[in-house]
């Protein structure tokens, strides 16, 4: 059975998370991707993250890991070159979406920007995602997710310690913008089947982030009184364990609460849930409560008695829950050398149309030649544009000289 978007063609220039994370959702779901990667762009990553001292097989197990690259196919293409100008005009004019996560006017400086690219398909969906969008005063700031999160008031609420905020350790504006860059493709494509035109999709990460106060405001009307970062609810806490372990609970609901309260022997906690002069006392006590037992010892007292709880994993422990592989969520996936990789599964379970079977990452630019066959491109004009360096497979990678900005 085909997946729900078996059909939707993807011209994917993003380099980024929020680009690929998008990408793969989209892969995931059965669109057909194609990775434009810069040979000079992934020059620059590999000296960020030590990529270049690795060996093409120590390269190739990477990718293919890489959940981000899963159900892609890669062109090595460098935009900036003017060989490769009418490869990608060809790619875009067979497209339905076209994704990049340039800073602004940077790919229309090399004439692929919306307008362009809209005036040779008018059906096409450009889906650009920015730190801080196409316009307003912060439209050409640079900055990754932290930034985002800073900017949107997100980061003043993260952490437990009231002197100062603390990162998350997960890429959290990063992962929510890659969403959002879903959903407005997603919707564009549905408006295109009322007009028959396609549109320009503006994803900003600050504006991702100011999503993630939303119910901090719709709970707290005057901000002037926002109780201190740290300074949570009773009912919602991080418990040590004898052992070492942690363990989280979030007994919100007034029942739970009560259950919760008699199940670690303090009745008297029923009444106090959210009074704000007790927390350090009920917090104090709790914690002591929960350094009498181990963790299992917990899990199973917590369980028989039906409160809100759940162990706080590890990743690896996280790929061996049962019920984590039970939904799909953890997948063996074999890579093109026979090695099998493990990687999580489509968090998006649809029951007619299922995701599409993982197929691991690939290197760049290992389907160069087939994607322009398919374009209609003869071998002699595919050996011609390899020679000038505009274009690349991935047994020839190398970084092109050109004018272009990036």
């Amino acid at each position: 059975m085909s997946a729900a978007l078996a059909n939707l063609r993807v011209v994917d220039f993003s380099k980024f998370l929020p680009g690929p994370y998008c990408s793969w959702m989209l892969a995931d779901l059965g669109a057909q991707v194609v990775r434009i990667e810069n040979p000079r762009e992934l020059a620059k990553q590999a000296r960020v993250f030590g990529w270049d001292k690795l060996s093409v097989e120590q390269r190739s197990a990477l990718r293919a890991s890489d959940v981000f690259a899963r159900n892609k196919r890669s062109v090595l293409i460098d935009p900036g070159a003017v060989e490769a100008r009418q490869v990608i005009i060809d790619l875009v004019r067979n497209a339905d979406v076209l994704l990049e996560d340039y800073r602004p006017g940077v790919l229309a400086g090399m004439g692929f920007g919306y307008e362009e690219m809209a005036a040779v398909n008018p059906r096409l969906i450009y889906c650009s995602v920015t730190l801080c969008g196409q316009t307003g005063p912060y439209s050409n700031k640079p900055g990754h997710d932290p930034i985002a999160l800073a900017l949107s008031g997100a980061l003043s609420r993260m952490g437990d310690r009231p002197e100062r905020p603390a990162f998350t350790g997960t890429p959290v504006a990063d992962l929510l913008t890659g969403s959002n860059a879903v959903i407005g493709i997603l919707a564009a494509l549905q408006a295109r089947v009322t007009t028959g035109r396609g549109q320009h999709v503006d994803i900003a990460m600050s504006d991702s982030a100011m999503t993630l106060i939303a119910s901090t405001m719709a709970r707290n009307p005057d901000l002037s009184r926002l109780k201190p970062r740290g300074e949570g609810r009773v009912d919602c806490g991080l418990w040590k364990t004898r052992d070492g372990r942690y363990l989280c609970t979030t007994d919100m609901e007034p029942r739970y609460w009560e259950r919760f309260c008699r199940t670690v022997g303090r009745e008297d906690f029923i009444p106090a849930q959210l009074d704000v002069s007790r927390r350090d006392e009920i917090v104090n006590a709790l914690s002591a409560i929960f350094a009498t037992r181990t963790l299992n010892e917990w899990l199973q007292i917590l369980a028989e008695a039906d409160t809100q709880f759940a162990p706080v994993y590890e990743i690896s422990e996280a790929l061996e829950d049962r019920h984590n592989v039970a939904r799909g969520m953890v997948r063996n996936v074999q890579s093109a050398s026979g090695t099998v990789v493990r990687q999580i599964g489509s968090p998006i379970k649809l029951s007619a149309t299922p995701a599409a079977e993982p197929a691991a990452g690939c290197l760049p630019g290992a389907d160069t030649r087939i994607v322009l066959e398919e374009l209609g491109y003869h071998k002699a004009t595919i050996d011609a544009l390899l020679r000038t360096g505009a274009i690349a497979e991935a047994a020839n990678q190398r970084a092109t000289d050109s004018s272009g900005d990036a």
